[in-house]
């Protein structure tokens, strides 16, 4: 079984590794665009700056992929144990992916503003897609109170909600 764990950790932090040379890779190419529009006349600057711009949120977001597994799957290697860790990891990685999406609809509207206003029905799905993703995010984050409630504080960071340490402060009064 250790050995099938380790063969996991490496594949995983290849993958990570991988992810985030692409993403410095997406960034190269946008600066690279960018810097072409403006040498060449006759090129749309603004164009390449949107492009650009959605180049970069979409490198920040597969950057952001690749760190997660690298911490969580190749350095760290295990399960998580308690509710509020998981909760923590979650949130951090799908706040990535939420802003990632709303900065891509926003250029995206943008874009299509420009060209045609028809064409704007993919960045409103875009736009509700985010929307979906908080509010899913904050429905996880909900259900995993009581959880943490029933599991206690966290040792290593006292990361509980706000509601529980309110309960179990009156639970010790009494």
């Amino acid at each position: 079984m250790q050995l099938f764990d380790l063969i996991a950790r490496i594949a995983f932090g290849i993958a990570s590794t991988a992810l985030m040379l692409l993403a410095g890779a997406l960034i190269v190419y946008a600066a690279f665009q960018v810097g072409h529009a403006f040498w060449i006349p006759e090129s749309a600057v603004g164009g390449a700056l949107l492009e650009a711009v959605g180049y970069t949120v979409i490198a920040i977001a597969v950057f952001d992929v690749g760190k997660y597994l690298l911490e969580e799957e190749a350095i760290r290697g295990r399960e998580m144990r308690k509710a509020g860790e998981a909760r923590r990891s979650m949130t951090k990685f799908m706040s990535t992916i939420a802003i990632a999406v709303f900065l891509e609809s926003l250029v995206a509207v943008f874009a299509a503003s420009k060209d045609d206003v028809s064409n704007m029905i993919y960045p409103t799905f875009l736009l509700l897609s985010g929307v979906a993703l908080v509010v899913g995010l904050g429905v996880y984050q909900r259900l995993s109170v009581e959880v943490e409630m029933d599991e206690g504080p966290d040792p290593q960071t006292e990361d509980v909600p706000t509601r529980s340490k309110a309960k179990t402060s009156s639970a010790r009064k009494k």
